[in-house]
């Protein structure tokens, strides 16, 4: 399992599901779907997801430039 980053590819609006995805190994578009399903459900799933895009780490650029 890799790190839980938010990746710089493959983003649709925070990356948080992208991340998740690459975490757990399966693709994007099952992770959005499940958090899609899950917000039909009672609970704090936009928060947490709020949360997530708040906190976790961005990952970094694959090739670094110095100033």
């Amino acid at each position: 399992m890799s790190a839980l980053v938010r990746p710089r590819e493959g983003r649709m609006i925070g990356g948080v599901c992208a991340g998740l995805a690459r975490r757990f190994g399966t693709s994007a578009t099952t992770m959005r779907v499940i958090f899609v399903a899950s917000c039909l459900l009672p609970g704090p799933q936009i928060l947490v997801y709020l949360a997530l895009w708040l906190f976790l780490p961005g990952s970094k650029a694959s090739a670094t430039t110095s100033w």
